[in-house]
C-alpha cells in the first residue's frame, strides 16, 4: 500500500538522542512526497573532555544503534539513512565498509546511506563540475582521536588533508550548541590552500553555513548533513533540486 504522505519514499534515519540538528536539517531539506521517521539511539549527555570521554560517547552509540535500528524498520522505509558520524567514519574505509555490510544485514537489504561515504559521493560531483578536488580541509566537533579516525578515512580514498580543526565540543548534546560565528571562523581557518571544505560531526549545525561559505570562500563547501540527505535521494532516484543548502542540492 502507498504511504499516503511519503508516497515517493519513506526515510528511516537513526541518529543519536542527544542530536538535534540532523532532524530539522533533514526536514528542510525535504521534498514534496518524501518523509522522514526518526529512530533514537538512545545514549545519555556524558562529559567529553578528552580522547577517553570520546571513546564512552563512542561506545554508548555503538551499544544502542541496532536497536534503533530495529525499531526503525517496524515502519517498512524504502531507506535508512544513519544520521551519525564518527562511526561511519572509524578505522578508515576499511572500517566504513565494514560498518556498511552489517548495517545492510540488520535491515535485511534495504538501502543504507552513511555519512563518510555520502561525503565522498559529494566531493566526486563536485570535482566533476569544478575540477579534481584532492587538498581538502576539515572541520569536526571531536577530540583527537576522532579527528584521526576521519583523516584516515579520508586519506584511504586518496585525498589529502592539508587542515583539519576539532571544536572539542564538550558533549554529545552540546554539538549543536556551536554558534553559526564559531563554525564560520573554523570554516575560514581550514579554508587555506584546499580546493574544499569538509565538516563532519552531525550535530554541528553548518548546513545552512556552508551554504553562505560555498559564497565567500568560492570554493564548495560540504556539509555532511546535506551531502548525506542529497546522498540519500540521489540513491533513491530522486533529483529534486532546493536552493538554500549549497550547489550540492541545487545543481546535483
Amino acid at each position: 500500500m502507498t504511504d499516503s504522505l511519503g508516497y515517493r519514499m519513506k526515510y528511516a534515519v537513526v541518529a543519536p538522542s542527544t542530536n538535534t540538528s540532523v532532524q530539522p536539517e533533514y526536514d528542510d531539506m525535504r521534498p514534496r512526497g518524501v518523509t522522514n521517521h526518526f529512530s533514537r539511539i538512545s545514549i545519555p549527555d556524558t562529559t567529553v573532555t578528552s580522547d577517553e570521554g570520546f571513546m564512552e560517547m563512542l561506545n554508548n552509540i555503538r551499544e544502542a544503534t541496532m536497536d534503533a535500528v530495529d525499531v526503525s524498520m517496524s515502519m517498512e522505509p524504502g531507506c535508512v539513512i544513519m544520521g551519525m558520524s564518527a562511526e561511519t567514519f572509524w578505522d578508515g574505509a576499511e572500517g566504513a565498509e565494514r560498518l556498511h555490510r552489517r548495517m545492510l544485514e540488520r535491515t535485511g537489504g534495504v538501502p543504507v546511506i552513511m555519512g563518510s561515504t555520502a561525503v565522498d559521493a559529494a566531493i566526486k560531483a563536485y570535482s566533476s563540475v569544478v575540477g579534481e578536488i584532492r587538498r581538502i580541509g576539515i572541520l569536526t566537533p571531536y577530540m583527537p582521536v576522532g579527528d584521526a579516525n576521519v583523516r584516515k578515512f579520508f586519506e584511504d580514498q586518496g585525498y589529502e588533508v592539508v587542515n583539519l580543526v576539532g571544536l572539542q565540543s564538550p558533549s554529545p548534546m552540546r554539538i549543536a550548541h556551536e554558534g553559526k560565528q564559531k563554525l564560520k571562523n573554523a570554516a575560514i581557518q581550514v579554508s587555506e590552500g584546499v580546493d574544499a571544505v569538509i565538516q563532519c560531526g552531525t550535530n554541528l549545525a553548518f548546513a545552512e553555513v556552508a551554504a553562505m561559505a560555498e559564497f565567500w570562500l568560492e570554493k564548495p563547501v560540504i556539509a555532511i548533513n546535506t551531502a548525506t540527505y542529497w546522498h540519500a535521494l540521489r540513491t533513491m532516484g530522486i533529483t529534486d533540486q532546493k536552493d538554500g543548502f549549497g550547489r550540492l542540492l541545487a545543481e546535483f
